[in-house]
């Protein structure tokens, strides 16, 4: 869930065609990707990147995004981009390419109603271009009137990267001044370190318990040298991301690079496992898991073909049916249909059903009141014939909340694209001319620019005859992701006059190396106008926590 140097510091965009002159949006079928000539998703595939694995703690590089979508349900942002209002360009240029369940996020945006942005940085070392993205998402999110959240992860800096507070200090200062230059609203957003919030560690105490070692080994690949720090900084973590609910839930996103996605996938278990109910399909008096509750549909939709009195088909009648004419998993499918048989006569009848999750005693005799119209209560769960899902759903949280739950709605997240080192190959912190230090002095950020590697032809005569080759151009994208600004027509220009040969590498340079140099000039200068005002901030950026002896 946070950003630090090694995060950002890797990439290695996929190999996607693009062609020159394309409307917007155009679907480019060979490439199975969208065609925007402006869209930042060129580059090189990396040598030996690890398409399998994603660490939030090691030196992620991506070979091929759309292997995300495959292997972890990462959905493709493009489809969902017709309906986020304003959208930003980093969404518009493809840079911002998947999410996770963004949909809410997106209508609380049209509809005016509440919702949330947090990410987190950890302060191991000077922000730099690639952290900028992170933070302009959640710049975008607050100006889009959402509730802004920008956290320093102390807690993880020392216990997983094993910072002294010292340097943690100086460093968390660096990321605050940057976020607030580049527009973050102080009074109108929370600006908090990990260590100082009493709320988010009670938080994590109470999701700890919903947690344990087996499953974070499995997850982040934990042993028996790990230590008990790491650990509960993973909590934490999953604390930070559920924080902006802790008073009211809300659609609440996380932008974040892929690496991160680990963080998600187990907060928005985490969040399921706090709620009070569960809320599910059900056909029969039976507990069914997911793929079983997919044949059960399909029987009762076929009720006619097989019950002998359609508007009241028989368990065991639906069993017979299902195993004469259903191509499915044996497992399930043998599974379904035991339980068909031993319910025999009972009726086979739709029903929203409520699960007793995490609802003390109150809570449980609070929902059977709350439930109108048919119902049928059991000792773990609730049946309601007259309910739709969603109406079940705010039932269920509104109960929740009227005594004494959380209510949690499922994260959102975002993932943009890391960005291609100055020098190719990946971003690092380690080597200074692969990337570009928002502490940089502006003639230093020049020279790197006009140092950096290109995607240029190897002579000036054969690039004027077939073009350069933006899409593995790490100077293209400076200006896709960062120096074109909101401007799509001058992102688009760059990339049609490079790949029709107008645009020779030598004066691209250039042209990006002074804007460069315009935008360290212009960020620095509101640094220092933000260094004068850094007392007047509800955060403490000066750690008063006694120093151990690995410090």
């Amino acid at each position: 869930m946070t950003t630090d140097d090694s995060h950002h510091d890797d990439a290695s965009p996929d190999e996607d065609r693009r062609q020159s002159g394309e409307q917007w949006r155009e679907f480019d079928a060979a490439a199975g990707d969208t065609a925007s000539p402006v869209r930042a998703d060129g580059g090189t595939e990396a040598e030996g990147a690890d398409e399998a694995t994603l660490d939030p703690w090691g030196s992620s590089t991506i070979a091929d995004y759309r292997k995300l979508f495959e292997q972890f349900g990462i959905e493709e942002f493009d489809d969902l981009l017709p309906e986020v209002p304003n959208p930003h360009y980093l969404m518009r240029r493809g840079v911002i390419f998947g999410h996770r369940d963004y949909r809410p996020v997106a209508e609380a945006m049209r509809t005016g109603e509440d919702f949330a942005a947090l990410s987190g940085f950890m302060p191991t070392g000077d922000p730099h271009i690639g952290h900028k993205l992170v933070f302009d998402e959640i710049i975008w999110h607050q100006r889009q009137g959402g509730d802004a959240y920008a956290l320093i992860a102390d807690l993880e800096a020392h216990s997983a990267r094993g910072l002294t507070w010292e340097e943690i200090d100086e460093h968390a200062t660096n990321y605050v001044l940057s976020l607030l230059a580049l527009g973050f609203d102080p009074e109108d957003g929370t600006l908090y370190r990990q260590s100082d919030n009493r709320e988010v560690q009670d938080l994590a105490f109470e999701l700890g318990a919903e947690a344990n070692f087996s499953e974070l080994q499995a997850i982040y690949d934990f042993d028996g040298e790990t230590d008990v720090s790491h650990m509960q900084s993973v909590v934490t973590q999953m604390a930070d991301i559920l924080y902006p609910q802790l008073d009211e839930p809300k659609p609440t996103v996380i932008p974040v690079g892929p690496d991160q996605d680990p963080h998600m996938r187990l907060a928005r278990d985490l969040a399921a496992r706090m709620r009070y109910f569960g809320v599910t399909e059900a056909f029969a008096s039976f507990e069914a898991d997911a793929a079983e509750r997919t044949l059960l549909r399909q029987a009762y939709d076929a009720r006619d073909d097989y019950a002998e009195e359609p508007d009241r088909p028989r368990c065991g009648e639906a069993a017979d049916w299902l195993r004469e004419n259903r191509q499915a998993p044996a497992d399930a499918l043998e599974s379904v249909a035991a339980k068909l048989d031993e319910a025999g006569k009972e009726p086979l009848r739709p029903r929203i059903r409520f699960l007793d999750r995490n609802a003390t005693d109150d809570a449980f005799e609070a929902l059977i009141e709350a439930v109108s119209g048919e119902k049928r209560v059991y000792d773990e769960h609730v049946d309601a014939f007259d309910l739709e899902r969603a109406e079940a759903e705010e039932l269920a949280r509104r109960v929740e909340l009227d005594t004494g739950g959380y209510g949690f709605l499922p994260p959102s997240s975002i993932y943009h694209r890391f960005m291609t080192g100055l020098t190719g190959g990946k971003m690092s912190s380690s080597i200074p001319a692969s990337h570009i230090s928002l502490l940089d002095d502006p003639e230093d950020g020049y020279d790197k620019v006009k140092s950096a590697t290109t995607g240029g032809r190897t002579t000036a005569e054969e690039q004027r005859e077939k073009g350069g080759k933006a899409d593995e151009c790490p100077v293209y994208e400076l200006y896709a992701y960062l120096l074109s600004g909101d401007d799509d027509e001058f992102a688009t220009e760059v990339y049609e006059e490079c790949v029709g040969g107008e645009r020779l590498c030598g004066g691209c340079k250039e042209q990006a190396a002074e804007l460069m140099t315009e935008f360290l000039e212009d960020h620095q200068e509101k640094r220092e106008e933000w260094a004068d005002r850094l007392d007047d901030l509800d955060i403490d950026l000066d750690s008063d926590r006694k120093r151990s002896g690995a410090d």
